[in-house]
């Protein structure tokens, strides 16, 4: 399955997702074509039961995906759609019919209708639903429908949508408990193993472009690349680069049953903390053209500075790994450490 998942999202967003694209997306637009492509081959429900309406991928398969839409910059929310179609099939609710995303925010169940606000969704205004936790007698995920919210709209560093999503009273599309095993931070973690992904990606993309630019750019007399400062900075490149993406599969790997909150907090900090290394490499390494708007390489490198901040920044999770180290004690911190590293055999095959 993974292979396949593969294949078809790199014709896709080969094929698709250009420098201009990203562009007009930037500048306000809804990429039609590309979403097209992506609901007629089916990846956006990719990690969603069969029964339910998906296609039956694991979670360790999507990994691929949302790795590919961050080496890409895809401009629109593939990664909150497969995420959030894997979080309803977990609950055992069907999967979403068009474009998803995900929030976090301070809303109540009342009635069996919603009221709250839902800040920083990625493309709040132009998707479908928005899945949430609610509080109330017990936490319950809860997919709402966006077009019974208030939308104020707000962008990231790369000018990707983040809105503020205001609801009040509106009714659920579906809602059910939290997955056994979850707690209240299954969105912020669910979004952190994401991110975490996308920058794996985003950093295989600056590695790729540095390299070649480093092959082709001469300076007294021979390519840049040929000097050892480079050679030097392009070998952290490329460290940070496999870095990032070892931690993020780990936490795909480890979270086949609902999300793993030891692996996604390694994960989330290492990744925010390659992704800030990373971007500065790849801008020494191209100098003063790779900070125009003409030259692609800023695409890749806002992206990096702004996913590397949500769900969770690398403080926020290096902070949340260290109360977990502590509260297990002296006793308990080697078996939670081995425990989380061990991948069960099945997602391994």
């Amino acid at each position: 399955m993974r292979e396949l998942f593969e294949e078809t999202i790199e014709r896709v967003l080969s094929d698709l997702v250009t420098p201009e694209l990203i562009a007009e997306a930037e500048r306000g637009a809804w990429p039609d074509l590309l979403w097209q492509a992506i609901i007629d081959t089916g990846l956006g429900p990719a990690a969603a039961p069969e029964a339910l309406g998906g296609v039956g991928g694991s979670w360790h398969d999507s990994f691929a995906l949302i790795r590919a839409a961050g080496r890409h910059a895809a401009p629109l929310p593939l990664a909150e759609t497969i995420a959030v179609n894997w979080l309803l099939g977990l609950a055992g609710l069907d999967a979403a019919q068009g474009a998803a995303s995900l929030g976090t925010g301070t809303g109540t169940l009342s009635n069996g209708h919603y009221s709250g606000s839902v800040a920083d969704v990625p493309w709040g205004g132009s998707v479908d639903d928005v899945l949430v936790v609610a509080s109330g007698s017990a936490p319950e995920l809860v997919l709402l429908p966006r077009a019974n919210a208030q939308v104020s709209q707000a962008w990231n560093v790369a000018r990707e949508p983040r809105d503020l999503l205001i609801f009040s009273d509106a009714a659920p599309v579906a809602r059910a408990p939290l997955p056994a095993g979850s707690s209240s931070e299954i969105i912020a973690q669910t979004g952190a193993m994401i991110r975490a992904a996308q920058i794996a990606g985003g950093l295989a993309r600056l590695l790729h472009v540095a390299t070649d630019y480093a092959n082709q750019r001469v300076q007294f007399g021979r390519p840049i690349g040929k000097f050892q400062a480079i050679q030097h900075q392009l070998a952290l490149l490329a460290e940070q680069t496999a870095l990032a993406s070892a931690a993020a599969e780990m936490a795909f790997a480890l979270s086949a049953a609902g999300p793993a909150p030891f692996a996604i907090a390694g994960a989330k900090s290492v990744a925010s903390e390659a992704a800030g290394q990373g971007a500065a490499i790849a801008h020494a390494v191209l100098g003063a053209i790779g900070f125009t708007y003409e030259h692609s390489l800023h695409f890749t490198t806002r992206r990096l500075w702004s996913w590397r901040a949500e769900f969770g920044s690398q403080t926020y999770w290096a902070q949340s790994l260290g109360q977990a180290m502590c509260g297990a004690g002296g006793t308990g911190f080697w078996p939670a450490l081995t425990g989380a590293m061990a991948i069960d055999a099945q997602e391994t095959t």
